[in-house]
């Protein structure tokens, strides 16, 4: 039986019609998935790890993660052992806080004023300085207040007549270092050595007979080599508990208001006579030291032999 023209044209369009079926099954599951309202077809399986960034993609800092220029050490913070010193060495041997020097003196730094009770001691940092010690030997003695002045080396040595006004006055004297590097923590232990030592020796110069009873570090930063050395020179490691950061001149108003504020037990206040313009320390210890008397303090010197 023959083929009809009706019939050939039915068979072409059935042909027509299963191919575009086959074609539409393989598109369908060739195309991608759409993802799903809540983000989830987005989503790696429970477990699986995330794709790692791009090589050399840096990540974007969280809100006010840059860093802040260092500040000032405070003293008693924690000490870094000197360069090409392990940790735990001997001399750290002074992180105990009840050791001693041979010559007595306790290696642990003094941040309190001695005293039985609402004492406070003041210090005086940097100096001595031409223009500004004088005038605060002037404040002091108007007070009646006896203070400990940390005296850089290499400006004793320049002004020994100032050094000796201080120790006239009835002050006690303390070891700033050399010329007041404040990376000695950083520095090999022998040179730590030669800037307390050295420094030692030109106070002493500067006023035959009086003694240097205290060691401060430049900075606040103390090693546990740098406490070693000078708790075994008869100088007691000195701290503070109260900075009014006079030395970045922060204005009368912010001093007063950092003096005067909740006190520590016994404190040991920082302030400076060297390393700048010093009125506001002259102007703020004319209003503290007032302040303190009413208050009920006695004006007296760190601890130096007790704990």
């Amino acid at each position: 039986m023959g083929i009809t023209s009706s019939s050939a044209r039915r068979v072409r369009r059935a042909g027509t019609a299963a191919t575009a079926a086959v074609l539409g099954i393989l598109a369908v599951s060739a195309a991608p998935a759409v993802a799903a309202p809540d983000g989830s077809a987005d989503k790696p399986a429970a477990g699986s790890a995330d794709k790692p960034a791009a090589a050399g993609a840096a990540e974007k800092p969280s809100a006010g993660s840059a860093k802040k220029p260092a500040e000032k050490v405070p003293a008693g913070s924690a000490e870094k052992p000197a360069a090409g010193k392990a940790a735990g060495s001997a001399a750290s041997a002074g992180n105990a806080g009840s050791a001693r020097s041979a010559a007595g003196i306790p290696l642990a730094i003094s941040r309190l004023a001695q005293g039985p009770g609402r004492d406070v001691a003041i210090t005086i940092d940097d100096g001595p300085d031409p223009r500004w010690t004088p005038q605060v030997l002037d404040v002091l003695r108007k007070n009646h207040v006896k203070a400990t002045f940390c005296m850089i080396g290499t400006k004793a040595q320049k002004y020994p007549e100032l050094v000796r006004s201080v120790a006239a006055d009835g002050h006690r004297l303390c070891n700033h270092s050399v010329d007041h590097d404040v990376t000695m923590d950083h520095k090999p232990v022998a040179y730590q050595k030669q800037q307390i030592l050295e420094a030692k020796a030109m106070i002493e110069k500067a006023a035959p007979g009086v003694p240097v009873g205290y060691y401060r570090a430049p900075g606040g930063a103390f090693t546990p080599d740098s406490r070693a050395i000078a708790a075994e020179s008869g100088m007691r490691p000195l701290g503070w508990s109260v900075d009014p950061k006079d030395w970045s001149r922060p204005g009368l108003p912010a001093m007063i208001t950092a003096l005067e504020g909740k006190l520590p037990h016994q404190p040991t206040v920082l302030f400076h006579d060297g390393g700048g313009d010093r009125s506001e320390t002259v102007a703020a210890l004319k209003q503290y030291l007032p302040w303190l008397t009413a208050q009920g303090y006695h004006f007296t010197f760190p601890a130096r032999t007790t704990l």
